[in-house]
């Protein structure tokens, strides 16, 4: 079903807002009620009952009523023994990672910056770009969905770029760069160089290293694919200096002391979420090896929970899977990369054998 129309602006209204923020286009959300949701990467698993009760108990003792406090530095100390936070670097959070993404466009909003990243990739990056008055350099990547190294040094080379966004792995292509190739890019950044991690649970690799060998490069996290999507937490780690001039452009107070709960008590059983991130990588194995087998199916290689597809008609297919229950993500109108591509969330096994099947019968 199609999103409605928003009824037109009043003109007295419209002089008021931003001419570029009219042009532009709200951030929507498939209703995925009714569905097997397999569209947002999100971790299928909830807790235990047992988990869950334990989980009530503690929020139902924390001070609502009062500002997030000694809490928060809690949850920080939490989240960089979780991660290994290198020794000389901090960590700031997030309303999710695209607070974070707000807030470095914020701090460097100088006039003329620009923002830079590998395209396709994720549309927050130029949204907030373009939202804090940045202007957004997208470079292609390759056909096979590599980076195309000798075009983006070349862009940092021509754009000077204030931020350079480097997905690892990369949403909506699901692959790692080549660590020679972000080596590369690193050294040639002028300004800062953000690693978003995002998929990390799911990833064979982490550019957690080059954090202390390199001051200008910050690494974003987030608890959303460790399986707290609802909460919405983020958070990014970086040379101790540089994050707090970042942190100087957060807002006060902006992680709730009920979502500070949640996640100490998430890391308090950080290994519940290993083994659902483990199982995770195993039905994502599963689903590459039966995709692969599908004729007119063309499956790459996936380091997150989502595997990109290339299939004969996109449209027909996806419209083909809704009719049939199963909601997944068509991407192939984002760029012509992706043509005939779809995005497929790795869920849990009821839910991977419904999709195939939804995605066979739909072809």
């Amino acid at each position: 079903m199609s999103q409605p129309l928003p009824p037109p602006i009043d003109p007295r209204i419209a002089r008021l807002i931003r001419l570029d923020v009219q042009s532009m286009h709200a951030y929507v959300v498939q209703d995925a009620a009714g569905f097997v949701k397999l569209d947002a990467m999100e971790n299928p698993y909830r807790l235990s009952p047992e988990l869950q009760a334990q989980l009530g108990e503690r929020l139902g003792q924390v001070a609502i009523n009062r500002y997030p406090g000694p809490r928060i530095d809690e949850l920080k100390a939490a989240l960089a023994a979780h991660a290994g936070l290198p020794a000389g670097c901090s960590l700031i959070l997030g309303n999710g990672s695209d607070e974070l993404i707000s807030l470095l466009a914020l701090a460097c909003a100088r006039p003329g910056a620009t923002v830079l990243a590998p395209l396709p990739g994720f549309v927050m990056y130029a949204m907030s770009a373009q939202l804090q008055g940045l202007r957004f350099v997208g470079v292609d990547l390759t056909a096979d969905f590599a980076l195309d190294l000798p075009a983006m040094l070349a862009a940092i080379e021509q754009h000077q770029p204030a931020i350079i966004y480097l997905a690892y792995p990369n949403n909506p292509t699901a692959n790692l760069w080549d660590v020679a190739a972000m080596d590369a890019i690193v050294a040639a950044a002028p300004g800062l160089v953000v690693i978003d991690e995002a998929y990390q649970p799911f990833a064979s690799r982490n550019y957690l290293g080059g954090l202390a060998a390199h001051p200008h490069v910050v690494l974003m996290r987030t608890l959303s694919k460790f399986g707290l999507a609802g909460i919405r937490l983020g958070y990014m780690m970086g040379a101790s200096a540089l994050i707090a001039e970042i942190d100087k452009v957060r807002p006060p107070y902006n992680v709730s002391v009920l979502n500070a709960e949640a996640a100490l008590f998430a890391l308090e059983h950080a290994d519940v979420y290993e083994a659902q991130a483990r199982e995770l990588r195993e039905e994502r194995q599963m689903l590459l090896e039966r995709l692969a087998q599908m004729p007119g199916v063309l499956p790459f290689p996936s380091d997150a929970n989502m595997i990109l597809v290339r299939v004969p008609d996109a449209k027909a297919v996806f419209e083909g899977m809704k009719r049939r229950g199963v909601l997944i993500k068509n991407i192939s109108t984002m760029h012509p990369l992706l043509a005939q591509c779809l995005r497929l969330t790795v869920g849990n096994p009821e839910e991977n054998v419904r999709m195939l099947a939804a995605l066979q019968a739909s072809l």
